[in-house]
């Protein structure tokens, strides 16, 4: 059926093969990228085909409204943000078409991620080099948007020197590729008499005009800095055959790479590719007492041949103290230095690197301008850039309002100016009281500079616009670019024509005219700008909403600033090829509302803005969270450590305050209650899980999957062991108190058995005092007020026992950990819940702590070989580390063991149960964790958390043990 005139969002949803929404939750969601930007859209279009996205310009065309094209929604910019329909090609548009390895090239869709390009062509030997901080979930789509560069450009160049042609959507619908044209061939563009032939009319007439040439050369930047993203690159079109003789083929793909969705849609992208670099490799990183030191060499170490030149200055380190993920990461780090400057080299054989770094350590000793000099190689290299990529989002970690705001981080001047430039700025910065934050890539003249400002308060716009325009016009006078890599977007649009001159910017605004007459290609940015002071996340002056909870925000000044620390950077869209945990629910449906960006800007909106007396009741939060698996891998890996399982807590906690809990939510919660009732007819219980009928009917009441097995219960406490079966022994290595955890006592009391006698027989005294339940039960179904309750008695119970010579260790991580984590933000008596925390651990921590300590030998184990594979427990990735489980496993001479890399496994407490969770749940273990046991298959299956076990089990028919079971079967 055709699209007519004025027709309906509902009649255009009918005609698209693919999705679209305009619900209140999707176009919250999709209102933000990740600049100081907020604009609701019309609509958000997830297309499937190229025909749905030629349906959707004549929807724009035909009910006067746009198009803005999104990627990952990273940007800084605002790119991405707007009133019309946003068009979502991350989901649908992501496959890898073919690869050309004679010429070497690929062609892709504009949602393929960046890295899982890479490790696709690998095999191949090529590999795409552009490589921005967020290239673990950018995609080629938004890169060849923004002319995305990064690390590598130095040495590779930037996106445009990549793109070999793109197929694109124009604004009447046609289908149009771009690529390089002879003379002929552009003269025969000239005299089509379709839409694509007007755009060859427009610039071939706009830029032969006499005087234009000298026009752009003398008011563009200089050609020498190669990252120029300030409007459309005409500078690079006059270079042309088309516009003089001898000069290389036009391409209009120079043009449309850099333009920001604003002149076409692109559907497919032909990529040149680079051989993989050497195999060897070593940074240099050297450290700095002030920044002007660190950029006055940069100039010179430019002259070696390297591959990456990037800075960290102070206030990005200071950050990564606070974040679990990038403690590891820094440690390379020597005193307290002011800058970082890390330098990159690779060779094919390791003598050839050796000399380069000789050489390097001589050039940076003649410089006299370092004080510390250090050598990484192998894995130490990742880390080191795994600390400079988490720079972005790192920066949400500062508390309060006053935030890093980007709107002049993405400056280029020459390499030689930028010692001079950055002089100047400092002093400029000075001027508005500022300390702004330096870091990135300073070997291709360009560093990501942040003033630090409170976007909540009128003078605090006033000085975003001041210092943006007063920046604009020091850049201006090194000839350098406003934008490098992150594009124009909103807030740097309004400085262009400053930067290239009213008469070129007349010459773009045509070239916009010509693309897209009807302006329904994201409108707004480049040309005819949006101001940039409107339209921002934050009403200014506005009166922060106080909003009362049972968890102690107060390290983030409150739930609100909580949610608001997520700044868009867009690290929960990993994918599992990634590694890490965060986000198991983005991961299998691909959709950006079951992200945690999506969770924290939904909770962010709904509590700035509601009416209501209880601002958690609104309808739309319980969507948003619904598929969060409380894994708390977002607590570990999102760098600005939104930890949104504790946000989920809190919200379902008010949420029922207007609403009432479930039936199976509330069995859920209460469920040791029911443990302990049926504990004293285990073997009647068990006859009736065990059975098919009975069994069928208990899910269907509850609303569990039928595809589920239930747990059956244990025909003893763990409790009731230790009572009647524990001996005293004398002269104790140490003596621990072992919380007795509601999952192992009821269900699995054989790990408890195996935990207690373990730790006997090693010579340690185990004792169990008449403690409460974790209440972790209560955390996952937000029933908070008895969780409380529960936290208190254990610390009531606890102060005075546990102490660093009598340690509290547990079992099973989500229950243990709760000490460590939701315990001190719930209970009264703070001071003894952070002290007891301080000296609880995972019974594996423990194990790996008096190994390293001499107190536990492997002469007290077998000498039987045995290879076991071990998944780890999402809560002990997140608040403790998985390492110690490997090691423990280790100990026994003759067992070998490997982690396998998998995130979580999909279970997640009673989520995998749920019958509308199956599903999600299942895809989730057949990620990672599923194929990799079917393919250990002689090898011992290991998992420390009881959830994980039972997804084992159910996915796979494989039984997996925890470790202290079997350490416990190894001992002599």
């Amino acid at each position: 059926m055709a699209i007519t005139i004025k027709t309906s969002l509902s009649e255009l949803s009918e005609n698209l093969e693919g999705e679209l929404y305009f619900d209140e939750l999707s176009k919250t969601i999709y209102a933000t990228d990740a600049s100081v930007y907020r604009q609701k859209p019309l609509a958000v279009a997830l297309p499937k085909t190229i025909a749905d996205i030629q349906r959707l310009v004549t929807y724009a065309k035909n009910n006067n409204t746009s198009l803005i094209p999104r990627a990952a929604g990273t940007s800084l910019a605002g790119q991405v943000v707007g009133d019309g329909i946003v068009v979502d090609i991350s989901k649908y548009f992501n496959n890898i078409i073919s690869v050309d390895t004679i010429n070497k090239t690929v062609t892709v869709q504009p949602g393929v991620v960046r890295d899982e390009l890479n490790l696709y062509l690998q095999p191949f030997g090529l590999f795409f080099g552009p490589n921005t901080s967020t290239s673990n979930r950018c995609m080629i789509g938004g890169m060849v948007g923004n002319n995305s560069s990064g690390t590598t450009s130095i040495k590779y160049g930037v996106t445009r020197d990549k793109v070999v042609s793109l197929k694109t959507v124009l604004s009447d619908g046609s289908e149009v590729e771009f690529k390089s044209l002879s003379k002929n061939e552009f003269e025969r563009k000239l005299n089509q008499s379709d839409l694509e032939g007007s755009v060859y009319r427009e610039i071939f007439n706009s830029l032969s005009i006499s005087g234009v040439k000298e026009q752009i050369k003398s008011q563009f930047p200089k050609n020498s800095i190669h990252r120029r993203n300030t409007g459309y690159a005409i500078d690079e079109l006059i270079k042309t055959n088309a516009f003089q003789t001898n000069g290389p083929l036009f391409n209009m793909c120079d043009l449309l790479c850099g333009s920001e969705g604003t002149l076409a849609f692109t559907t497919e992208i032909t990529l040149q590719l680079d051989d993989l670099p050497p195999n060897h490799g070593a940074m240099i990183a050297i450290h700095y007492k002030s920044v002007s030191n660190c950029l006055r060499s940069v100039a010179p170490l430019m002259k070696m041949d390297l591959y990456a030149c990037e800075m960290m200055d102070k206030t990005i380190l200071d950050c990564t103290r606070h974040n679990r993920e990038q403690q590891e990461n820094r440690s390379f780090i020597v005193g307290d230095p002011k800058a970082i400057l890390m330098c990159e080299v690779r060779s094919n054989s390791s003598q050839s690197l050796e000399n380069q770094i000789k050489l390097i350590i001589e050039e940076i000793s003649s410089l006299n301008l370092s004080y510390a000099t250090i050598v990484l190689k192998g894995d130490d290299i990742n880390k080191a850039n795994e600390l400079r990529k988490a720079g972005l989002g790192l920066l949400g970690n500062l508390i309060g309002d006053e935030k890093s705001v980007p709107c002049i981080e993405d400056t280029a001047v020459a390499v030689e100016d930028l010692a001079d430039y950055i002089d100047e700025f400092t002093e400029l910065m000075n001027s508005f009281n500022q300390s702004p934050i330096y870091y990135a890539h300073a070997g291709a003249g360009e560093l990501h500079l942040r003033p630090i400002v409170n976007m909540k308060t009128s003078k605090g716009v006033k000085d975003f616009k001041e210092i943006t325009f007063s920046v604009a016009e020091l850049v201006k006078k090194y000839q350098g670019s406003m934008s490098g890599e992150h594009g124009d977007g909103i807030v740097r649009s309004g400085c262009i024509d400053l930067m290239i001159g009213k008469e070129n910017y007349e010459i773009l605004k045509k070239i916009k005219t010509a693309f897209d007459p009807n302006n329904i290609f994201n409108p707004g940015k480049i040309v005819n700008p949006k101001p940039m002071d409107e339209n921002l996340r934050y009403v200014p002056d506005r009166t922060e909403p106080n909003i009362e909870t049972i968890f102690d925000f107060s390290d983030s000044l409150g739930i609100l600033r909580e949610a608001e620390k997520c700044n868009g950077s867009g690290d929960c869209r990993k994918l599992v090829s990634f590694g890490g945990t965060m986000c198991p629910s983005y991961r299998a449906t691909r959709n950006e509302k079951d992200t945690t960006r999506a969770r924290a800007n939904a909770l962010r909106e709904v509590l700035t803005n509601s009416t209501k007396e209880n601002k958690f009741d609104h309808h739309e939060l319980k969507e948003v969270f619904d598929l969060c698996l409380s894994c708390k891998g977002c607590s570990r890996e999102c760098p600005s450590s939104v930890d949104v399982s504790t946000l989920k807590s809190e919200f379902l906690h008010q949420y029922y305050k207007s609403n009432p809990i479930s039936r199976r939510d509330w069995l859920v919660a209460n469920n040791t209650e029911y443990l302990k009732w049926a504990s004293n007819f285990s073997k009647i219980y068990n006859a009736v899980v065990g059975w098919n009928v009975t069994s069928n009917i208990m899910k269907w009441a509850i609303g569990l999957s039928k595809e589920r097995s239930i747990p059956k219960l244990s025909n003893i406490t763990l409790r009731d062991y230790y009572t009647k079966h524990y001996k005293s022994i004398n002269n104790p290595i140490k003596t621990v108190y072992l919380f007795v955890d509601e999952f192992t006592n009821y269900l699995e009391s054989h790990i408890g058995i195996d935990t207690i006698e373990l730790l006997r027989r090693l010579n340690y005294e185990v004792k169990i005092v008449d403690h409460d339940e974790s209440g972790r039960s209560f955390i996952s179904k937000g029933v908070l007020e008895k969780v409380k309750i529960c936290a208190n008695r254990n610390i009531d119970i606890f102060k005075g026992l546990i102490t660093k010579e009598t340690p509290l260790i547990g079992i099973e991580p989500s229950a243990i950990l709760t000490f460590k984590d939701e315990y001190p933000k719930l209970v009264t008596d703070k001071d003894s819940a952070k002290q007891i925390g301080n000296y609880t651990f995972l019974i594996d921590d423990f194990i790996d702590f008096e190994y390293k300590a001499g107190n536990i030998l492997t002469s007290s184990f077998n000498l039987e070989e045995k290879h076991i594979v071990f998944h780890g427990h999402c809560h002990q990735k997140a608040l403790a580390d998985p390492k110690s489980s490997l090691e423990i496993l280790d100990i026994p001479k003759n067992y070998k063991v490997e982690r396998i890399p998998s995130g979580c496994c999909g279970m997640a407490g009673s989520f995998g149960l749920e019958k509308e969770h199956y599903e999600i749940s299942m895809t989730i273990g057949e990620q990672t964790l599923f194929p990799t046991i079917r393919k250990n298959e002689n090898s011992i299956i290991a998992a420390n958390g009881t959830s994980c076990r039972h997804q084992i089990y159910d996915g796979t028919r494989r039984e997996a043990l925890h470790p202290i079971s079997i350490l416990r079967r190894a001992l002599l």
